[in-house]
């Protein structure tokens, strides 16, 4: 190349279109051997199709890549592993009924005469690779069930390395390690560096960028805003890039508005290893936010109140009752509904109708002398579909046919249709539409306005300063302080949510 740089990593001009979005806009981003370098931007930016581009999830990118100097098509994940590129996702990837051996060396088992496993060689092979990652003294053929979410977080990690990659791509390493693991990976970090590794790392936890990264690019609305040395920029700039506004022009206006009584009060609420002496009170007509960064406990904590996992200690009172709630079924008896995070999952059942997951809840008052009639909801099914402009409008059509806006539609009326008088919502328009988004956030609004209580827990800023009266914020497990309505901000919580900031107040209740 004529003297010049060789970089691991050179993506030019690339671009990822999506039905209705340019998701990745003409992009260039290089990574260096040697480097650690971070790609930062809000939720929607395009880190997440950038990177999935260098992983080989799309045939269909636009612009060149080259790895090493050479021109490459990552147009399959086994195309981008054998051209060195290796991904540590958040979420595991690990099959948790199978041993940590074959975890690690998934797809390139040692064998004995071709047929029988090498145990032998199994043994030194995910040991060596454990070492890695300061694992060496877990028992290869324990199963990744008996050991922790650290170790499981700091497994994957072997994983990948174990297919020595040249690329390395973390997504939030960290969101599920403790303080000293955090330190641990920065060490392997920091080794892998000197090997020559190019490592990319996405966080949301600004204070570790400026502990691990040597170069930051920003991205917003699938452009990238611009690379920098991370001794340029700081805590306060980088939020301002990724929501391309100054810091101080963004606090919401305070408006008026009127609470009416405590609907629910939690007093010290622990869940050991995931959330600890949690306490705060929710009113009539008032909307709640909690923030936070990922892994800081949240959905944990909304699990907890309504009986979804059990907690250790603590006391939830409904209208100033204290209750004991240790299933769904208790909290929705007393008027607390949930929208989980995961509609696909844990949310909706996708093989039957709109119909039939709207009126799931209500089995009971549907049901009359043992005899259930789905005949009886259908005035509730319809005033709910209208309502969500649910598309198509036929409340028999099957739910895994719809597409996502219109799956959490349905998922907000099914609870909806209970008539709760506490409704938490767990990222209530994750992966819906402009359109769907719209239409989600007025009924909250209404709910709101109607005498209702709402919790709102999201990581869309823009949605949680939009419409939340106050925000708790959450981290490492505990509630560290809230934001009230006119120091809301995107900025303020991106801020806050990092330990930093002057807006936060330490009350637990709200006066």
């Amino acid at each position: 190349m004529d003297g010049k740089e060789i970089l691991s990593l050179d993506m030019r001009g690339v671009s990822k279109q999506f039905p209705g979005t340019l998701a990745v806009d003409s992009v260039d981003f290089q990574v260096r051997p040697g480097e650690v370098h971070a790609l930062l931007g809000e939720n929607g930016a395009g880190k997440s199709t950038l990177m999935k581009m260098i992983a080989g999830s799309f045939s269909d990118y636009t612009g060149d890549i080259y790895i090493m100097g050479e021109k490459v098509e990552l147009n399959s994940p086994a195309a981008a592993k054998a051209k060195g590129v290796g991904m540590v996702y958040q979420e595991l990837s690990l099959a948790m009924p199978l041993t940590i051996a074959e975890n690690v060396l998934a797809g390139r088992i040692p064998t004995k005469g071709k047929i029988f496993a090498d145990k032998k060689a199994m043994k030194d092979q995910t040991i060596e690779c454990l070492k890695r990652v300061g694992l060496g003294h877990l028992d290869p053929f324990a199963c990744i069930k008996e050991i922790s979410q650290q170790e499981a977080q700091l497994v994957e990690i072997a994983k990948t390395l174990g297919n020595n990659p040249s690329i390395l791509v973390m997504d939030e390493p960290t969101s599920s390690l403790s303080r000293e693991e955090v330190k641990l990976l920065f060490g392997i970090i920091d080794n892998l560096k000197k090997q020559g590794l190019a490592i990319i790392y996405i966080s949301h936890h600004l204070p570790e960028l400026f502990e691990v990264a040597d170069r930051i690019t920003i991205m917003r609305d699938g452009k990238k805003i611009g690379t920098y040395n991370i001794d340029e920029v700081t805590t306060k700039s980088l939020v301002e890039m990724m929501v391309g506004r100054p810091v101080d022009d963004t606090a919401v206006e305070v408006q008026n508005k009127v609470f009416g009584e405590e609907k629910l009060r939690v007093e010290h609420l622990t869940r050991h290893g995931f959330f600890h002496d949690i306490s705060f009170n929710v009113r009539a007509n008032e909307v709640l936010g909690i923030g936070g960064l990922s892994g800081a406990g949240r959905s944990e904590l909304a699990r907890g109140i309504v009986g979804a996992d059990a907690i250790n200690s603590g006391k939830i009172y409904i209208k100033g009752k204290e209750t004991k709630i240790r299933s769904m079924s208790e909290a929705l008896a007393n008027g607390i509904a949930y929208l989980t995070e995961n509609r696909k999952t844990q949310g909706l059942a996708l093989r039957i109708s709109i119909g039939e997951n709207i009126l799931s809840p209500l089995l009971k008052k549907h049901t009359k002398n043992g005899i259930y009639s789905a005949k009886r909801g259908e005035s509730d099914v319809l005033a709910v579909m209208k309502e969500l402009q649910v598309y198509p409008p036929d409340p028999t059509v099957t739910v895994g046919n719809l597409s996502g806006g219109n799956q959490q539609k349905v998922l907000l009326g099914k609870w909806v249709a209970t008539k709760p008088q506490v409704l938490i919502l767990d990222e209530p328009t994750r992966g819906v539409d402009v359109g769907a988004k719209m239409v989600i956030h007025d009924t909250i609004r209404r709910l709101a306005g109607e005498g209702n209580a709402v919790i709102v827990i999201s990581s869309d800023l823009p949605e949680l300063v939009a419409l939340s009266d106050r925000v708790k914020i959450m981290k490492e497990g505990k509630f560290i302080g809230e934001l009230i309505k006119g120091d809301l901000s995107e900025e303020s919580v991106l801020l806050a949510a990092n330990g930093e900031g002057d807006k936060l107040s330490g009350n637990i209740y709200a006066s």
